[in-house]
C-alpha cells in the first residue's frame, strides 16, 4: 500500500491533470490518494473529484477539507499532516508527498518503490523535470537545478557518512517508520525548505535517502515571465543560508567570482586576463551543457551561466530584503519566513 498526500491551495488549473497521472499509474492497485484542501479560493476540490469521476479508478481519491491553520506550522505542511493523519489508517508501508503540479509518467511511482526498496532508501524523491518554454525558462530554469544539485550531490546524499541530505519535495518516497523516527512533520513544521529538512532529519536519525533527476515526470508550473522565477527563488533563497548576512556577502562574492569574472576577463585588453577568462568560461560551460541537454535547449544556452548567475544573485539580495522587512518567504498569501520577533 502506498499512500499519496497530496497538498492543495488554489490549484485548480493542474491538480486534474495530476490526479489523473496518479490514477494511470501501473502500480495504482496499490494506491490510494488523499488530496488536502488547504481553504482553497477556487475549485480545487472541485477539479480532483471530476478527474476522479472520469476514471475507473476513482474510488481510491479522498478529498480532505483543511482545517485553519494553527500558529507554528507553515500551511503546506500543515495540510501534509492533515493527509497523512488519514493514511496511517491504511497502515501503508510508503508514502508518496507530492505537489498538486506534478505530471506523473505511468511508471513513476513503481520506479520510486523500486529504488527503495533495491537500495534499502528510506526516503527517495526525483528532482522532476520543471517547465521550460519561455525565455525566462530558458535562462534560468536549468540553471535553477544546476545550481541545486551544487548544493545537493546526490552522490553525497546517498552516502551515510557524508551529513549532506537533500530532496526534491515535488516527488518524495518515504518510509513512514523512518518518518516517525525522524519525528514526524511536526519536526519540519516551520520549514520553508521542507524537503531538505525532512531529508536532513531522516538522514540523523539514520535513515538512507536517495536523490535523483527524471525526464519522464515533469512539473505543470509554468513561468512566463523574469518576475515568476525571481519570486520563485526569492522565496527561499535567504532561508538556505540560515538568515545570516556574512553567508550572503559570501555567497554574492563566490557566485560573482567563479560565474560572472571569467566573462569579465573575457573581455580584457590584457591577453593573458582574457586567455584565462576563456578558458574558465569554457569549463564553466562544459559543466553546465549537460544540464541544458537535459532541458532540450541549444547547447548556446550553456553560454548564458553568467547571466543566470547575475540574476540569481539579484534575487538572493532580494529574498534578504524580503525577510528583514517581515515578508519572508511570501506564498499564496502567506508570509512563511521572518523575523522570529516578528512571530
Amino acid at each position: 500500500m502506498i499512500a499519496v498526500i497530496i497538498p492543495a491551495r488554489d490549484e485548480a488549473d493542474v491538480i486534474g491533470t495530476s490526479v489523473a497521472s496518479l490514477l494511470r499509474q501501473s502500480c495504482v492497485d496499490a494506491l490510494h490518494i488523499f488530496v488536502v484542501d488547504d481553504n482553497s479560493t477556487d475549485r480545487t476540490a472541485d477539479a480532483v473529484r471530476q478527474a476522479a469521476a472520469q476514471s475507473s479508478q476513482g474510488e481510491r481519491v479522498s478529498v480532505i477539507s483543511g482545517r485553519g491553520l494553527p500558529s507554528g506550522w507553515s500551511g503546506k505542511l500543515w495540510a501534509v499532516q492533515q493527509g497523512i493523519e488519514q493514511a496511517v489508517v491504511l497502515r501503508p508501508e510508503f508514502l508518496l508527498l507530492t505537489d498538486a503540479d506534478i505530471e506523473h509518467s505511468p511508471e513513476n511511482v513503481a520506479t520510486l518503490v523500486r529504488i527503495a526498496e533495491t537500495g534499502d532508501y528510506d526516503l527517495a524523491s526525483f528532482m522532476v523535470k520543471l517547465h521550460c518554454r519561455s525565455l525566462a525558462e530558458k535562462l534560468l530554469i536549468p540553471a535553477f537545478v544546476f545550481f541545486f544539485f551544487l548544493l545537493y550531490p546526490p552522490k553525497w546524499i546517498r552516502n551515510p557518512r557524508r551529513k549532506t541530505a537533500g530532496a526534491a519535495g515535488g516527488c518524495m518516497l518515504i518510509r513512514p517508520a523512518a518518518l516517525e523516527r525522524a519525528g514526524g512533520i511536526t519536526a519540519v513544521r516551520q520549514e520553508i525548505i521542507d524537503d531538505c529538512a525532512l531529508a536532513g532529519a531522516v538522514k540523523r536519525t539514520g535513515g538512507k535517502v536517495w536523490l535523483g533527476l527524471t525526464a519522464e515526470t515533469s512539473s505543470l508550473r509554468v513561468y512566463n515571465t523574469f518576475a515568476e522565477i525571481e519570486r520563485m527563488i526569492a522565496r527561499t533563497a535567504f532561508n538556505q543560508l540560515r538568515h545570516s548576512a556574512w553567508l550572503l556577502l559570501g555567497t554574492v562574492l563566490a557566485m560573482l567570482l567563479v560565474f560572472v569574472l571569467p566573462a569579465v576577463l573575457l573581455a580584457s585588453r590584457s591577453a593573458l586576463l582574457a586567455i584565462i577568462g576563456g578558458a574558465a568560461y569554457f569549463l564553466m560551460s562544459a559543466i553546465y551543457l549537460p544540464m541544458v541537454r537535459f532541458y532540450q535547449l541549444n547547447p548556446l544556452w550553456a553560454l548564458t551561466l553568467p547571466f543566470s548567475a547575475v540574476f540569481y544573485v539579484g534575487a538572493t539580495i532580494h529574498s534578504a530584503a524580503m525577510y528583514w522587512s517581515g515578508r519572508g518567504g511570501e506564498w499564496k498569501g502567506r508570509a512563511q519566513d521572518v523575523v522570529r520577533s516578528r512571530h
